[in-house]
Order: C-alpha cells, then structure tokens, then sequence
C-alpha cells in the first residue's frame, strides 16, 4: 500500500503552518507588529504625505497652486535669510562640537578624573532645549550686571583698557568750561603762572563717583606753576554752597586727566589728585586748559551678543555646549576600541603625540567621526528650540532658520502652503544626510 517516486523516496510533507526564521508564526509577528505600523502610519507617513499634498495648494487649501509656494522657498526674503543661516549651521555647528568631541575624549583618556570631566561636559545633554534657550539669553544679557557673557568681556576689556569713571560730567551753568569738540572741553580764556584755575563739571551721580574720591580742596597758588581744582559741583541749585566754588561737601575728580594746549599741540598735562586738585608746570602759561575727551567715554558694556551681526554665531555656541558632551561620548567608546598596540608602535618608531594623534589616531576614529557629524547635522538641520527662545524679536529675522521660518509661515503668517513645502524642502535636506548615515552604519556592520 507504499507508494513511491521515480526515485524511490517519499516525497517531504507540507509543513502544517508557516513560521518565521525565529520560529515565530507570522501571524502572530505580524499582530505584534500592527500597532507599530498604525502609530508609524499615523505618525509619519500620514503627516508627511498630507504636507507633500497640502504643500501644492495656495493658503485657503481649496485652490490649486502648483509649485508657486516652492518658488517662494527661493523668492521669499525670510526663507532666504533661514536657507543661508541653515547652512552656517550646518557647515560650522557639527564641525566644531565633533572637533571638541574628539579632543575631550583624547585629552581625558590619560587623566585619572577623566571620568568626572565627562560626566560634567555630557551633563548639559540631560538639559532641554527650552531650559538651555532660557539660560543662554541671560548669560548674553546685554548688561554686565546680568550677563555672564559680557561680565567677562568686560573684566577682560578694562583691565587693559579702563573705562572713564565720568561718562556722564560736563560743565554747568557759568563754567569757565565750553565744548571743544570730540566730547573734550576747554577752558575759554588761557591760564597764567601762579594763578588757580576752578574747572567744576556735573552730571555724576555721587555714587558713582570713583571709591578714591576726596571732599574737594582748592589749589593753593604757587609761583612759575598753575594750580587749580576739578571736582563734582553738584551743590548748584540747591541754595548751598557757592556756583563754580569749591565747598567741603563736594567731591573732587579723582584721576581726571588735564591738558595744557597751545596752538593744537598739548605741552604739558597733569592728573587730578584724590581731592581734584592737580598742578602744571610754568610751559602752560599762555595755554587753554583742555579736559579730553577720554575722561567721558561712556563705559565699555560688551559686545551686542543678540544683535544682528552675532546672534547666529552665539546660538551656534549655546548648541555646542549643549552637544559637544554627546560627540565626546561617541568617539570615546570608539577610541577605547583603538588597538593600543598601533599607538605604541608608532611611538617606538619615533613619532610624537601630534604625529600619533594626526596619523593614527584620527583615520583610526574616522568612521566614528563620520557618524558624529552626519547625526548632529541631521539635528541642526531641523533646529528651532534655541533660536526661537535665545534670539530676541529684533534679531529673530537675522537669526531665522528654516524650521522657525516654518512655524512663523504655518501660525503667525497664516501660509500653510508655503509652510508645508518648506516641510518637503526640510524633509528632501534631511534623506541624503540619514541615507549616507544609515549606509555607514550599515557598512561597519558587515566588517
């Protein structure tokens, strides 16, 4: 009752159901699967193909527009503006934090509180966009009282170049003293030797008066030499003290520098004592009196970190230390997979640190460098947090990116269909990046 084949054997039996490599039944793989693709579908794929749709029709959504809104990504002024800075960002954010990345993670290899170091550069990564915007807008507050920024700028600046402690002085009613130009004064009739010059200006504040500040005394005449007193004449008005005198209420100039000038050309120069007074030699007889101007520039307050000519670049540094502790993260796990026996070679034959770090250790790390690069600039292709919270409504324009020009065009302006082509626009910048990205990964993978 046996049958047989052509070749004596049994043909095998159909299996009873069909299962996957695992040995899981498709079926159920494929119920395990199904919310997955309902929430990738309504997620992703829906979003995206009602954007590509959407983004062929004019701002009611009821009239065809054709590629009239993809023109607008070229004609638009702002869009142009956020394509330009897109691609600042991308060419210089990456760049830098993986540049940082790596010498971080080479640096702190050989340290024994390399650990803690990390620990202390990676932590800005556990710090939200929103929460990083809000504190970079302050330490680029403009005021040095407030910014830490310009704080520094400014210590910096006024220990080579102090600033006038009288920015606000000039002469008052009746002064001896007229404008000169440039912000100097001068006084309106020459001086003689043994006579005492009075040289009175308002305008400061008593507490902002410099701390050496003495009650203001008047000069004693002394014979071949002119003396005189410049102080704060503050009491004027007030129905005390004397107009254009000295009184022991008022403070005098402390440092306040005195030029003597004839025909244009200073030939002496003095520098007021802690009470005001100060002293020129007999070469100032005949000479006019000159205040300079240097005595009244305004305080150095830093630089305009949020204005139009650097918020890009301050907004790229408020990324970069939020980033720079994820690229050091990356290549130093690559770096801890570096054969040790290569770098020692390389040092036996002679080479130094720079040579071993520049020709091994770099093309060593390349394809970690690679996928560092390629992902931050994937992310700073769509970055919108920090621009929209850092960058005040006067540079907004100036600091514009292309996912904040979106949101302006989709809510603020009302443009939808601008708005979603320039979603397309951001989505077609976006595939190479990953392609390239995935490929990579893909090819390590294999080897």
């Amino acid at each position: 009752m046996t049958s047989a084949t052509a070749g004596g054997t049994e043909p095998p039996a159909a299996p009873k159901s069909r299962k996957s490599v695992t040995g899981t039944r498709r079926t159920v793989a494929a119920l395990f699967l199904l919310p997955a693709f309902v929430l990738l579908g309504a997620l992703v794929v829906y979003p995206i193909g009602y954007s590509v749709v959407r983004s062929f029709y004019d701002q009611s959504g009821d009239g065809f527009a054709g590629i009239d809104n993809y023109k607008s990504l070229f004609t638009d002024e702002g869009i142009r503006t956020a394509l330009k800075n897109n691609i600042i960002w991308v060419v210089f954010a990456p760049t830098v934090a993986t540049a940082l990345g790596l010498i971080f993670a080479v640096l702190t290899e050989r340290v024994r509180w390399g650990t803690a170091f990390k620990l202390v550069v990676f932590m800005p990564m556990a710090i939200s966009m929103l929460a990083a915007g809000i504190i970079f807008r302050l330490v680029y507050d403009q005021d040095p009282d407030k910014g830490v920024a310009n704080a520094v700028w400014v210590g910096v600046h006024d220990t080579f170049a102090p600033s006038s402690e009288f920015p606000k002085a000039h002469p008052g009613r009746e002064s001896p003293l007229k404008p000169a130009g440039g912000g100097a004064f001068v006084t309106k009739s020459p001086v003689r030797t043994g006579e005492t010059v009075a040289l009175p200006l308002v305008g400061v504040a008593p507490d902002l008066m410099p701390d050496n500040a003495k009650s203001a005394a008047a000069a004693k005449p002394e014979p071949d030499k002119i003396t005189g007193t410049t102080w704060q004449d503050f009491t004027r008005g007030k129905g005390v003290g004397k107009l254009n005198g000295v009184d022991a209420a008022e403070l005098g100039y402390a440092g306040m520098k005195v030029e003597a000038v004839k025909d244009g050309r200073v030939v002496a120069s003095a520098t007021a004592a802690d009470d005001g007074t100060f002293t020129l030699p007999a070469s100032a007889d005949g000479a006019l009196l000159r205040l300079p101007a240097s005595n009244f520039k305004e305080p150095y307050n830093g630089l305009d970190w949020l204005g139009p000519a650097l918020v890009t670049p301050s907004i790229i540094g408020s990324y970069i230390w939020m980033w720079a502790g994820f690229a050091m993260v990356l290549i130093a796990a690559g770096l801890a997979g570096v054969p040790r026996e290569l770098l020692e070679a390389a040092r036996v034959d002679g080479a130094s640190e720079w040579q071993v770090f520049r020709r091994v250790t770099v093309p060593l790390l390349a394809p970690v460098l690679a996928v560092v690069t390629v992902t931050l600039m994937i992310n700073v292709l769509k970055i919108f947090d920090l621009v929209f919270i850092i960058a005040p409504g006067s540079s907004q324009d100036d600091a514009n990116v292309l996912a904040l020009e979106l949101y302006r065009k989709g809510f603020s302006e009302d443009q939808p269909g601008i708005a979603s082509a320039i979603s397309v626009f951001l989505l077609l910048l976006v595939i190479p990046v990953m392609w390239f990205n995935v490929r990579r990964l893909r090819r390590e993978v294999r080897r």
